[in-house]
């Protein structure tokens, strides 16, 4: 039975109400798992500091439920126009392959806050606010919080797992006693968020520098489109007069100097700003309705471990990094997506013993990468990779985050399309006889957990025994489906689902020759791959995951 969120028996705690945090406990709620959210601040910051939203992002939120919500609420950010001392230096259009079925959005921080908080709602969930984490201890059954709460109180709370989305200052990772290697920019920013009269086109942002004699950049503004007329989130570099930079200010409680995010001090006005955009912008222009602004500094800086017994960290707590290509946010909403759904396994008891410890497996190589990358593009432009084009774009759309080396992933053959660990690509074409539109292969899979599909071309034979065992492995939390090329006759799969492969689409981006198996996991990625389907081949991801029945 699952306890109600507001028992001091709970289980999982969720420290931090950012997009990280209630990723984590929406997908919990959504699976029925017991939850507590606490957030020391007592509302949400009306500060859009991450705006970009990715592809794999938006593909989450399709599995989550909140897609359309967001569709709906964002901007599409369609590329960028680089200028260099006034001078167009050319375009960067953000394009993807045409199966891809979301593309780039901008989307302010708290618009995203709203609508996980929105969605959290539906399951009865909400954010108790102006409540902080003071400590806590864990044992080998669980973890003790004490907090304080919004009355000023103190509380205990045991829950079975905690997870700390609490930022940069980690309380979380400080008392587990993680590691945040790395080091600062020595550069101050600016941002403010204002609206300008020039006529850019729509949906691109701007990076415009000025280089000096010796080549180097001493001036920068970057402008990311917002929704509403003319409106763009604006970074540049803080005037003197502005700086905030301190000893003091930039290590906080504990020792640990990190420079990393809003700081506090003299916050730029509309003079600031318009002074940059006398400068930089390749129009003249006036800039006006400042709805906020502030100085940040930034750091990059990795955890060794996202974990240690029953207490996890995600997003920033485990990560920080340049917010160039827009990476931080998305990178930790799918930290939590990636955790949620095993923690929810774990809480139900059909987990193996090694599945809450794959959360580090597969996710800390991913913040090394994040991290890396994003300090290269900020130092060298992205640029400086010698990727092709198409690759680097599918790069910085989070489209190319896989998990061949988890411990979870079974083996696999070197053959042509996804394998274990990859991620499971959407394609279009599916019909039923029972509907009249061609469907998608990711409306399949929405709203199921983990889902076996065979692809049939031919004869596969009876596949009624293979499903069962598999079911049985996955302690009956699998579906399985089928898809079937155009002409095929479909084998006895004990009255499976069956959707045909009109288009040839799913036999393209799958690369499938013959009687294929795949298990797709509830975060969207390829947990194995069999042709001809074989449990032996498949038994190996699952029962990785689940325990024995």
């Amino acid at each position: 039975m699952v306890r109600s969120e507001r028992d001091h028996r709970v289980d999982v705690l969720v420290v931090g109400a950012g997009p990280v945090g209630l990723t984590v406990a929406g997908e919990l709620r959504r699976r029925g798992v017991g939850c507590r959210v606490v957030d020391r601040l007592g509302a949400r910051l009306p500060y859009a500091k991450a705006v970009g939203v990715q592809p794999r992002t938006l593909e989450v939120w399709d599995r989550m439920g909140l897609v359309r919500a967001a569709l709906e609420a964002a901007v599409p950010m369609r590329g960028q126009l680089l200028y260099v001392n006034g001078a167009e230096r050319g375009r960067i259009d953000l394009r993807l392959p045409p199966e891809v079925p979301y593309t780039f959005a901008a989307l302010p921080q708290y618009e995203t806050e709203r609508l996980l908080e929105e969605h959290l709602a539906r399951f009865g969930t909400r954010i108790e606010r102006g409540v902080e984490l003071v400590s806590f201890t864990q044992d080998a059954d669980g973890v003790t919080s004490q907090v304080t709460t919004a009355q000023g109180g103190q509380e205990e709370i045991r829950s079975r797992y905690l997870v700390g989305c609490d930022g940069a200052h980690s309380l979380v990772r400080k008392t587990l006693g993680l590691t945040f290697e790395g080091d600062a920019f020595p550069e101050e920013y600016m941002l403010g968020d204002v609206e300008v009269d020039w006529d850019l086109p729509y949906g691109y942002g701007l990076r415009a520098t000025h280089v000096d004699e010796g080549g180097a950049v001493d001036d920068v503004l970057v402008c990311i489109p917002l929704p509403g007329r003319c409106r763009y989130r604006m970074s540049m570099l803080v005037p003197p007069e502005l700086s905030a930079a301190s000893a003091a200010q930039n290590r906080p409680e504990g020792g640990e100097r990190i420079a990393h995010g809003l700081e506090g001090g003299r916050v730029p006005g509309l003079p600031h700003i318009q002074a940059v955009l006398d400068r930089l912008s390749p129009q003249p222009t006036t800039a006006s309705t400042l709805r906020w602004s502030s100085v940040f500094r930034i750091s990059h800086r990795l955890v060794n471990r996202y974990g240690e017994g029953r207490v996890f960290v995600a997003g920033d707590a485990a990560h920080i990094h340049p917010p160039t290509g827009a990476q931080g946010m998305n990178t930790g909403i799918q930290d939590a997506w990636n955790l949620a759904w095993k923690l929810a396994l774990a809480v139900e008891g059909a987990a193996g013993p090694a599945l809450t410890a794959s959360y580090d497996a597969e996710r800390r190589p991913v913040g090394e990468e994040v991290v890396g990358r994003t300090v290269r593009h900020a130092r060298q432009g992205i640029e400086a990779d010698q990727e092709d084009p198409g690759t680097v774009m599918l790069r910085e759309a989070q489209l190319l985050v896989g998990y061949r080396d988890s411990p979870l992933t079974g083996p696999s053959a070197d053959t042509p399309g996804p394998r274990p660990g990859d991620r499971a690509p959407d394609c279009t074409g599916l019909t039923t006889e029972l509907a009249t539109f061609p469907m998608r292969l990711y409306d399949v899979l929405r709203d199921r957990e983990y889902v076996l599909l065979f692809y049939v071309d031919g004869e596969a034979g009876d596949l009624t025994q293979l499903v069962a065992a598999a079911q049985n492995m996955a302690r009956d939390r699998l579906d399985a489906c089928l898809v079937l090329a155009d002409g095929a006759t479909g084998p006895d799969g004990g009255h499976l689902p069956v959707y045909r492969d009109s288009q040839g689409e799913f036999a393209r981006l799958y690369a499938v020759d013959g009687p294929t198996a795949f298990v797709v996991r509830p975060d969207g990625y390829l947990g194995a791959r069999s042709s001809p389907p074989d449990l032996a081949a498949l038994s190996a991801h699952l029962s990785a995951v689940f325990t024995t029945p």
